[in-house]
């Protein structure tokens, strides 16, 4: 995986500090790896197995291409990230409950 570095004042412009700023693309990272999830949970319920055997597992290549497709995009914490600095995060604080 290559390694490539962030400038922090990038990431700064958008929050008050950095702190603020991970933990804004935490939550987006989990928002986008939920989406992920679901869409991957849909993909493999349209495949079709066989009868199943419960002393062998037996591979199905269909399912092994989703899952190699799926391993190619983005990772969600990166694609986070990547939304923040481009401005696509909108965010604001919880109204304090009186």
């Amino acid at each position: 995986m290559e390694i490539r570095p962030v400038d922090l004042r990038k990431i700064d412009k958008y929050t008050n500090n950095l702190y603020e700023a991970v933990i804004v693309i935490g939550k987006r990272a989990r928002q986008i790896n939920d989406s992920v999830r679901q869409e991957y949970s849909q993909l493999l319920s349209d495949i079709v197995t066989g009868p199943e055997d419960d002393f062998e597992e037996k591979e199905n290549p269909d399912q092994l291409k989703i899952s190699v497709e799926m391993e190619k995009k983005p990772k969600p914490h990166l694609q986070g990230l990547e939304d923040l600095i481009d401005g696509k995060i909108q965010y604001r604080y919880k109204e304090e409950e009186k």
